[in-house]
Order: C-alpha cells, then sequence, then structure tokens
C-alpha cells in the first residue's frame, strides 16, 4: 500500500466525521477519496459511495434513535419517493447513459467525465448552502408538527434521483428540507436525515449489484474505518460550535468542486 492509498484509506474517518458532526458531507468526500486517491472507477465509485454513506449513517443514526430525535413520520413522507427514484435510477438511468456523453468536432466528455463533473455541480450547490446557511429558528419541541407533505414528497423525490446519479447522500438538502417543511428543530432534522440517508443510500446500492462487481474486502475497510470516525464525530460534536463548523466544511467543499472542475476539463 503506498502513501496515496494510506492517505485515501485514513480520509475514510473525516468522512464518518462529517457525518457524526453535521449530519451530512460524508458523500461530497467520498466520491473523491476514492476516484483521485484510491482510483476507483467514477460509476464503481458512486455505488461504493452509496453503501459507505448509506451504512455509516444507519450506524450514527441509532444514537438519534435512543435520544427519540427521529421523527419516524416525516423520515417515511420524505423516503417512500426518494426510495423510488433512487432504485429506479441506480437499475435503469445509471446504465442506460452513454459513453461518451457529449462528442462534438473532437470534442469529447466521456460517461466518467460526466458523472465527476455533474457531483463538482452538486459539490457547488452544497457548499453555497453551508456557506450561506443562517442559526434556523427551533421549533418549540412541545408544538404539534405540521408537515407540508407535497413539498416533503417532491423533495425525496429530487433527492433520491441526485443520490442515485452521483451517490450523494443529500444530507444539504435533506436537512433544510426537514426544518421549513416538516418544522422538525435542528438536532431532530438531523436525526431524521441520517435515517434517510441510511435508507436510500443502501436501497440505491441494491440496485447496482446487478450491474457491477464489488470488492467486498476494499469495500468493508473503507466501511469500517468510516465508521470508526462517525463515532469519533458523535463525541466531538459535544465541544464543537455546528454552525461554524459548517461554514468552514462549506469552503472546503467550494474548493474541491473547483478543483474537479479544473482536474476534468482542463488538466487531462
Amino acid at each position: 500500500m503506498n502513501i496515496i492509498e494510506i492517505v485515501g484509506f485514513a480520509s475514510s474517518l473525516l468522512i464518518g466525521i462529517s457525518l457524526g458532526l453535521i449530519g451530512g458531507g460524508g458523500s461530497i468526500l467520498t466520491l473523491p477519496v476514492l476516484v483521485y486517491l484510491l482510483n476507483v472507477n467514477p460509476i464503481l465509485s458512486t455505488a461504493y459511495s452509496l453503501f459507505v454513506v448509506g451504512t455509516t449513517s444507519l450506524v450514527g443514526s441509532t444514537s438519534y434513535m435512543k435520544q427519540k430525535l427521529v421523527n419516524y413520520q416525516a423520515a417515511l413522507v420524505f423516503a417512500i419517493p426518494s426510495f423510488i427514484t433512487v432504485f429506479l435510477t441506480r437499475k435503469y438511468l445509471v446504465p442506460a447513459i452513454p459513453d461518451p456523453i457529449v462528442e462534438l468536432n473532437g470534442f469529447e466528455i466521456s460517461k466518467n467525465v460526466g458523472v465527476m463533473l455533474f457531483f463538482a455541480l452538486i459539490m457547488l450547490a452544497a457548499s453555497y448552502s453551508m456557506i450561506k446557511s443562517k442559526k434556523t429558528d427551533k421549533p418549540d419541541n412541545s408544538q404539534e408538527v405540521k408537515f407540508n407533505y407535497l413539498m416533503i414528497a417532491l423533495e425525496g423525490s429530487i433527492v433520491g434521483v441526485l443520490t442515485g446519479i452521483v451517490g450523494a447522500g443529500g444530507g444539504f438538502l435533506i436537512i433544510p428540507a426537514l426544518v421549513l417543511f416538516a418544522r422538525l428543530p435542528m438536532k431532530s432534522a438531523v436525526g431524521t436525515s441520517l435515517l434517510i440517508i441510511a435508507a436510500k443510500s443502501l436501497i440505491g446500492f441494491l440496485g447496482d449489484l446487478s450491474n457491477l462487481e464489488v470488492d467486498w474486502p476494499f469495500l468493508l475497510e473503507f466501511t469500517g474505518l468510516s465508521i470508526v470516525g462517525i463515532f469519533v464525530g458523535s463525541y466531538l460534536a459535544r465541544f464543537i460550535s455546528g454552525d461554524r463548523l459548517k461554514t468552514t466544511f462549506g469552503w472546503f467543499v467550494l474548493l474541491m468542486g473547483a478543483y474537479i472542475i479544473t482536474k476534468e476539463l482542463l488538466l487531462k
């Protein structure tokens, strides 16, 4: 194992720490780590990302369940359309994407490059959300939770498609939706988000099993380190300001997205 691979596996700890600290961001790190540090094919990396983020989020959600900070009604309303769209996207849409995606007068964008560019755009959107985010007024826990069912379900469908294409958990979209449309307190939104991410990511991964050959020893080792990271992140969350961390992480994601676009379009 060379130094780059060691850094790649060490980075899996950061994926878990990110999920433990801010309830999202894991998939934003997973795909670049797998592609650029561990030399995994981008399409296969999106599948691996689903498994890593899904399993790690599932483990992380258990502590929120014990604290009764998971709203199962909101999770169900969001998750059902998300389950359907992520499974259909992984099973049928991703295999149907042509390769190359664009070919014009000698200019070509391959399927792998296209996936990375689309992912970079998602990263830029995520970074904007993280940098711009303000402290959200937390509804009082004694208030009756009111749901905007249509908006929650619509957001669930959109996040499912994004998850299916690039393997992103979508926490940066799920948490604001739960706060705005389900009126959940922030901690409940984070816990509910982790459960939704876990379920839809693992269902999306199931849609891949018939299309891809999975290196299970590699994937389980990477995932195991990420699980260790989420316990570390959950512990550190007691001492670190989530708002400050989210802003810092947002700038990091912005730089990473810009790097991917530059590398894929200009440095090849």
